[in-house]
């Protein structure tokens, strides 16, 4: 498989080699031992080496500052072979290193950014709550600003890097305003008093996630780094992960077609190979449609990014690569037969993985009704959907 079915510069050719390279002769060896949720330090050192920790970070804070399609080719290439350090890969490069280095005061950008770009400080957003997860308009998690401080109540679930993690990017309430409005963000050091994780789950995905309470959490009042119009500032952020997360989805059913593609030809029934026969080449043929339509799909919707993504091309490309990553790895599987049902071979866990991807980043089905009521309010009658500029 090839990322080469958009016109790359040299740069991006060279980063996405790298990448590829460390991947395959480092980390494919290394996947199976982080499924029990050993979180992969060992490759996030070996990224940090190469520069790719500080992909999002603007270059006066030791980063790259590369655009999102190009952080989306390095997550893909990661997610080809460990689901578990392309997700610790996301929480450097996703939406709360790019919230940080939009929103936050100098100071604390100097501070947090130049540790993030060597792997010294690790990252974690905070979005979903017990009684909500993409109705982001009920949080009930809050933060009450009384002169030079803050305090945070509530409580924060499956989130990822809690035991690693040094810094929480906090979605909130800002003194108890109702609905979208009052949403804002904090900023919460693990260290904070008031800062508790409370529980622990393991995922059929390899990593680990938690729940976080939040108990009269003392914040110094710069902590609240988006304050007013929050809602429109944070889901505009939250459109990069929305790339991102079907980049991990890509990556993964890559990884599974080719080793479908390998274990087709090695694999004989009946005297010859199984890729031989008509119905396999077809199922092959149908994976590799798939993947392809959805790349486009993504890269297209990465390009958009200006410095966000477009909601709705994001919102398409996710929902559709997502899905088609379940599809795929899913005939990966069939393809290995009994064997692909086996830790042995790497398509379940190629699978498991996949499962992820409609669920974060906002599930599949609210994508879906944000894109149904784009179309029906942006139709034209007489130009019909040439009038959205994108077809």
């Amino acid at each position: 498989m090839s990322n080469m079915s958009v016109h790359l510069t040299p740069e991006q050719r060279a980063l996405v080699g790298t990448v590829r390279e460390l991947a395959r002769e480092k980390f494919r060896d290394r996947a199976l031992k982080y499924m029990d949720g050993t979180f992969p330090w060992e490759n996030v050192r070996d990224l940090a080496a190469i520069g790719v920790l500080g992909m999002a970070v603007p270059e006066e804070y030791g980063g790259s500052g590369l655009p999102v399609f190009d952080t989306a080719l390095v997550v893909e290439e990661v997610s080809k072979v460990c689901y578990t350090t392309a997700m610790a890969l996301m929480g450097e490069v996703g939406v709360q290193t790019r919230i940080i280095s939009t929103y936050a005061p100098e100071h604390m950008k100097r501070d947090i950014l130049p540790k993030v770009c060597t792997g010294d400080s690790m990252l974690a957003v905070c979005m979903t709550e017990p009684h909500a997860g993409t109705d982001v308009a009920n949080y009930r998690t809050n933060a009450t600003v009384a002169g030079d401080r803050v305090r945070l109540n509530g409580v924060k679930t499956l989130i990822s890097r809690v035991d690693e993690a040094q810094w929480f990017v906090v979605f909130s309430r800002i003194d108890g305003r109702p609905g979208r409005e009052g949403i804002g963000c904090v900023l919460v050091n693990r260290d904070a008093p008031g800062f508790m994780v409370t529980s622990r789950y393991h995922t059929m995905g390899g990593e680990n996630l938690a729940e976080i309470r939040f108990e009269n959490c003392e914040l110094p009042l710069e902590h609240v780094i988006i304050r007013e119009d929050g809602f429109r500032k944070l889901l505009s952020a939250f459109n990069t992960q929305r790339c991102l997360n079907p980049s991990v989805s890509l990556g993964l059913a890559e990884g599974a077609f080719e080793e479908a593609i390998k274990y087709a030809r090695d694999r004989t029934a009946f005297g010859r190979a199984i890729g031989d026969f008509q119905g396999m080449r077809w199922k092959l043929a149908e994976m590799y449609r798939d993947i392809e339509a959805g790349r486009s799909l993504l890269y297209r919707a990465c390009l958009t990014a200006s410095p966000f993504p477009d909601p709705h091309e994001a919102a398409i490309a996710k929902m559709f690569v997502n899905e088609m990553a379940i599809r795929v790895t899913s005939e990966a599987i069939q393809v290995h037969g009994g064997y692909g049902f086996t830790d042995e071979y790497p398509v379940s866990r190629f699978y498991r993985g996949a499962r992820y991807g409609t669920l974060g980043g906002g599930t599949t089905e609210t994508l879906k009704d944000l894109v149904g009521k784009k179309l029906l309010g942006d139709f034209d009658a007489v130009d019909g959907f040439l009038s959205m500029g994108t077809f």
